[in-house]
């Protein structure tokens, strides 16, 4: 089944999208604030009165219009239809299937969006390109212990979810698509903790969390893959048997920190600076998969250059957590007993926990009778690196507790329609 973008088709039957709006007011009003840096891009094509950069439009129109702006008034604007789908007019037709994977990877970036935020109000830098939150000191200094530079880096991965979402949304609007929208899902309480937004319902819990930390084994393999049916050892099993924080609940959780050179970090603090290392790496891990994954279904050429080209960010990002988690210093947390080992001493250490170890280790691939390669891993269409293993696993991370059933049902259905796009 083909979706044919003609210019009728877009400004007046635009595909529904079961039940999903659009995104976060204060992103879009900061993407305002930084339409002007489009100019840089524009300078070598003048632009004329009746015509605007894409991005700047969809942030202004955002931004002016506030939350019903997309969904009444997208439709209907000229110069949205100048930008995006006039010049697509020439272009092969997009098919249900890349539209469904396209819907998915929006939700996902939102969602990504979403927990990459809180994480940034606490212990990132807070700026216009990244909205919201003060900071916690306490807890930011927590962070740097795996990395002096941590604040820049959550800043950066935020600002590159936000970037992706935006651009999938408006994307799906230049093909006649509605855009994905989860507001109405937003409903779960954030950390009460001095930095954070304290009043600003949430889509993810970053609260109870059980991290799944295969991933860091998995890399370091040589012998195995997920792809063959592999299962792998837990880095931290504490982590991924319990419910712990990866934020700063409340201001107990940062209690008995002293600043100063060096500050003086309890080890409950610590132990939720840690999590957040690894958790950070078990989200990133999962994009890095899901990208090429998802790309082995897609038939327009064109939507497969946008998964070919944001994936490997993804990929990059999973790399500089995989670098980081490995300097979570060993302790144990006094409050619940997690434990967190020197991955480098008994009975840890050698290939597979060895900490410095930061880019893929060779492995098999497609057959066992071929040589070892190194490989994002896994990518079988539909398995557990596609969309429906994405959501099962970010299910049992604990990220959706206290979420809906509705919610729940309503992101099964993308991802199952994702996993369905076949090629052709």
């Amino acid at each position: 089944m083909y979706i044919r973008c003609s210019p009728s088709a877009r400004a007046k039957t635009p595909m529904p999208l079961d039940e999903l709006n659009h995104d976060q007011e204060k992103i879009m009003e900061h993407n305002a604030h930084q339409a002007q840096k489009e100019k840089i891009m524009e300078h070598n094509v003048p632009p004329s009165k009746a015509s605007t950069s894409r991005r700047s439009f969809l942030r202004r129109g955002l931004a002016v219009g506030g939350a019903g702006a997309i969904g009444a008034g997208l439709f209907s604007a000229g110069s949205l239809y100048t930008n995006f789908a006039q010049a697509q007019a020439a272009s092969p037709a997009v098919t249900k299937g890349d539209v469904a994977i396209l819907r998915f990877l929006a939700a996902i970036e939102i969602l990504e969006t979403d927990l990459w935020q809180q994480y940034n109000e606490l212990g990132g830098i807070q700026d216009s390109e990244v909205p919201g939150g003060s900071g916690s000191a306490a807890y930011t200094a927590a962070l740097q212990v795996l990395d002096g530079d941590m604040d820049q880096y959550i800043h950066d991965n935020t600002e590159d979810e936000i970037s992706h979402f935006t651009f999938l949304n408006a994307y799906l609007v230049s093909k006649g698509a509605d855009p994905v929208n989860l507001e109405r899902f937003r409903t779960l309480p954030g950390s009460q903790a001095t930095g954070a937004q304290k009043d600003k319902p949430r889509l993810t819990n970053l609260m109870q969390l059980s991290v799944d930390t295969s991933w860091w084994t998995r890399y370091r393999s040589r012998t195995q893959n997920p792809d063959f049916g592999d299962t792998f050892p837990q880095a931290v099993p504490g982590l991924f048997e319990g419910k712990f924080p990866a934020i700063p609940r409340t201001d107990d959780d940062v209690k008995g920190f002293k600043p100063g050179t060096p500050p003086t970090i309890p080890d409950h603090l610590q132990a939720i600076a840690n999590t957040a290392g690894f958790h950070f790496g078990f989200i990133e891990q999962g994009g890095s998969s899901l990208y090429p994954s998802l790309a082995q279904g897609v038939s327009h050429p064109e939507v497969l250059r946008i998964l070919l080209s944001i994936g490997p960010t993804e990929t990059a990002h999973f790399q500089t957590w995989q670098d980081k988690a490995g300097n979570a210093p060993a302790l144990t947390d006094p409050t619940n007993g997690l434990v967190f080992p020197d991955l480098n001493a008994s009975p840890f250490g050698g290939e597979d926990f060895q900490t410095n170890l930061i880019m893929p280790e060779p492995t098999v691939f497609l057959s066992r009778t071929f040589p070892p390669v190194s490989i994002i891993r896994p990518t079988e269409p539909g398995g557990s690196g596609g969309a429906v293993g994405t959501v099962k696993a970010w299910t049992a991370d604990g990220l959706f507790i206290g979420q809906s059933q509705d919610f729940l049902a309503v992101l099964r259905k993308l991802a199952e329609q994702a996993d369905e796009a076949r090629r052709g």
